[in-house]
């Protein structure tokens, strides 16, 4: 069995200020795809055939697509949700849930990113 998701956008205003925050804040490298009509679009690095999902963020030329608080959620997997997260307010964005327990399945905490999209952190530690 798959898990459902198997790709994600993130919505950006300003791609450079968006890479530099997600490559701090995950110590991952951003990869630029090709430009594909009116969207901009860089992608977290990924493993072809590994476990879960990859995406990109993605700048819409015409306004298609705009960032912000009260759409989809994206969990990023984490060995310990607190490390990512303590490098969040240090690289432009804000923690609005710290490191929560969620019981047998682990913790999660919520930050909005350096565009406004809140974004989720889940470990099992």
């Amino acid at each position: 069995m798959k898990n459902v998701v198997n790709w994600f956008e993130i919505f950006v205003d300003d791609m450079d200020r968006a890479k530099n925050f997600y490559s701090k804040v995950f110590q991952k490298e951003m990869i630029d795809l090709p430009t594909m009509g009116d969207e901009v679009m860089c992608a977290f690095a990924w493993v072809e055939g590994g476990e879960g999902s990859s995406g990109s963020l993605v700048k819409h030329l015409k306004g298609k697509g705009k960032p912000g608080v009260g759409g989809t959620t994206v969990y990023f997997t984490c060995e310990d949700c607190a490390v990512e997260q303590a490098r969040v307010e240090t690289n432009g964005g804000k923690v609005l849930m710290p490191k929560t327990s969620i019981g047998e399945y682990g913790f999660i905490s919520l930050f909005k990113d350096s565009e406004g999209n809140m974004v989720g952190l889940h470990s099992r530690k």
